[in-house]
């Protein structure tokens, strides 16, 4: 008999031999009925796969976060059975679970095409309908390759040939098809239900290398129940009509091209914001201590390989040769140039903390095929600053931190606002007495600011643990944006050096951190957080003056002419279109709000006011001087506001 303890601590009793599925049924047969999976001394297992001695047990049932998982992982299995019954010859390579649902990469000489969608997914969910068991076997190296290679599954073979000699090859089996995969599974296909949807094809090289064969990817999704899946399908619709590159095109914001691969070319509307969202986190910054400083772009290749940059970042720099030898490099990131500034002049204990920020343009190499829009990009600004400081000081900065990014994000639209700890990465600087002393720092720190976070292992940088703020956007979607990282690492590899109080000299600390972190991408999710109706005091046009007639076109350019000496953005319609027909326009354009005009508020020296998705205010009509007023004071950034 083996002992299972239950999550409870209560104790079971089971022959040999027993799974996980015996211990569900002997609990209830409802749980059975639900259960997915389980996890054995918080390892997960197979539910059919016997129990191996004692251990805890539990029961992951279909409503766990985790259930989601393994259903994709399962459906990504169904659909590369579903593809090889279809077009025999295809070979299968790897196919895991993603964010939101799996893929799976075929080798095939001819092209895929979306209108073989139809007929995957009728083959998928026949294949649901068979109800066939997963079955794990554990098979010897040399049979597992011999197997695949006289099937022409090559990659297959390869794979296996490149694992761990002391790794065990794992088989599962789904009637007659099989794969290699490490597990778990869930008991049958018929588990797996019915809500997934094939997506999307894309090309994929060979383990991502582009020196490798170039594969076709097939995407899908799939969801614990069709409501869960209508509901993802809603929100992709949503994020479509949101998409940051359409609407920067219909509000002539910024655009791409192929000769500027990854770089921005920002027009008048689209640079607006970038000032105004420049201007206000300046502002902020300011107020709260930070100087502004300016380092240069290209810089030596002897800084990079004495920061450590050199080894771990070097094959995504952008470099330059000189005729006289030198090697440069756009820089990546900004950290190794304030510490040159920090270390002119002699520092004492009294100039700590010293807050150093910089909107610092900076360059790196991203594969064509990751680029997208202003999300992913080769070049960027960062709102980056460094907070040198005493190791007794990190409390109190990260404090003051948070209390500064919570702010700003408010300001921005975000409320919702997740924290990951993320720890010492397997590749790393420093020696692990330091790693203790920073971890154990910044978990202070974060504890002393009453903040709540989720661990995420092995994610830290290079040079230290660090903080990262998750915003979550008007349609549910999560984006990391910020960060604060603790490090005690490069300021000593860069000789950064201050005079304590007792006379001797002693290492900063260097907090490095960022609240937006790019610009780019930043607007490019304010874009899709608004849908384009940006906030007042961001539009890039806050009001258009709409004439009625051609009779009203003087006092349109007198209303422009007041509201922008008001300090508000305005610009005038005097084209001989219908009036409805500008509306619309200017609506489509995302225009917070238009002044319509014709010869009777000429007359009376008034504007008729609508507003951008408000039913409610609709159209308004007040005096010209009463419209300024009162659009200027709605139009003000709200760090302003609140002086």
């Amino acid at each position: 008999m083996i002992t299972v303890t239950l999550p409870d601590g209560a104790a079971r009793e089971l022959p040999k031999g027993a799974t996980a599925l015996d211990l569900a049924e002997g609990i209830s047969k409802s749980l059975a009925k639900k259960a997915i999976i389980a996890r054995v001394d918080g390892k997960e297992w197979d539910l059919t796969r016997p129990l191996p001695g004692d251990a805890k047990v539990e029961i992951v049932t279909r409503d766990d976060p985790a259930a989601l998982e393994v259903i994709r992982h399962d459906a990504a299995h169904v659909l590369a059975q579903a593809v090889q019954e279809l077009f025999p010859g295809t070979q299968v390579t790897i196919g895991p679970a993603i964010e939101d649902g799996f893929y799976y990469d075929f080798a095939r000489d001819e092209p895929f095409s979306t209108e073989d969608f139809e007929a995957i997914e009728k083959r998928m969910a026949e294949i649901v309908d068979r109800d066939l068991p997963f079955v794990r076997e554990v098979w010897e190296r040399g049979d597992a390759i011999r197997h695949f290679e006289e099937i022409g599954e090559q990659y297959k073979a390869e794979l296996i040939r490149d694992l761990p000699q002391d790794d065990e090859i794992t088989i599962y089996r789904q009637g007659d098809w099989i794969d290699l995969c490490r597990g778990p599974h869930l008991p049958s296909t018929g588990r797996i239900g019915k809500a997934f949807k094939l997506m999307k094809l894309a090309g994929a090289y060979w383990r991502g290398d582009h020196r490798n064969a170039m594969l076709q990817r097939i995407y899908g999704t799939a969801w614990a129940n069709e409501e869960q899946l209508k509901a993802h399908l809603a929100r992709i619709e949503e994020a479509e009509k949101r998409d940051h590159r359409k609407l920067g095109r219909a509000m002539d914001l910024f655009h791409m091209q192929e000769e500027a691969r990854g770089q921005v070319f920002w027009h008048d509307s689209g640079w607006t914001v970038y000032r105004e969202l420049e201007g206000y986190i300046r502002r902020r910054l300011r107020a709260s201590g930070y100087q502004e400083v300016k380092t240069p772009v290209l810089i030596d290749r002897s800084l990079w390989e004495t920061s450590g940059h050199w080894e771990k970042f070097g094959e995504n720099m952008f470099t330059a040769q000189t005729e006289d030898g030198e090697v440069l490099a756009l820089k990546p990131m900004n950290c190794p140039a304030h510490v040159q500034i920090f270390r002119t002049g002699q520092k004492s204990y009294r100039d700590l903390p010293l807050r150093m920020a910089e909107f610092g343009a900076c360059h790196r190499y991203e594969p064509s095929g990751a680029l997208h829009g202003l999300m992913r990009v080769r070049g960027f600004v960062q709102d980056d600053a460094h907070i040198f400081c005493r190791e007794d000081q990190i409390e109190s900065e990260t404090k003051a931190f948070i209390e500064l990014l919570q702010s700003v994000y408010a300001d921005l639209g975000f409320d919702e606002v997740a924290v990951k700890f993320s720890d010492r990465p397997p590749v790393r600087a420093g020696d692990d007495a330091v790693w203790d002393r920073a971890e154990a720092a910044l978990k202070s720190a974060t504890d002393a600011a009453g903040l709540s976070y989720t661990l995420n292992p092995g994610e830290g940088a290079f040079y230290g643990p660090k903080l990262e703020f998750v915003l979550r956007d008007a349609i549910g979607r999560d984006w990391q944006c910020g960060t604060l990282q603790a490090d005690f690492v490069l300021p000593q590899r860069l000789g950064a050096e201050y005079v304590g109080e007792d006379g001797e000299k002693h290492v900063p600390v260097m907090l490095h951190r960022a609240i937006l972190g790019s610009f780019e991408r930043f607007i490019g999710i304010l874009i899709e957080n608004y849908a384009g109706k940006f906030p007042l005091w961001l539009a890039p046009v806050q009001v258009v003056v709409a004439t009625i007639t051609s009779d009203a076109d003087a006092y349109a350019g007198k209303a422009v002419a007041a509201l922008r000496a008001a300090g508000l953005r305005a610009r005038a319609d005097l084209r001989n279109e219908k009036i409805n027909y500008k509306v619309r326009e200017h609506s489509l354009a995302k225009v917070p709000v238009i002044a319509v005009v014709g010869r009777k508020e000429a007359e009376e020296g008034t504007v008729a006011l609508r507003f951008l998705g408000d039913g409610e205010r609709n159209q308004e009509f007040m005096r010209l001087d009463e419209a300024a007023a009162r659009l200027s004071a709605e139009a003000t950034p709200p760090d302003l506001a609140r002086r």
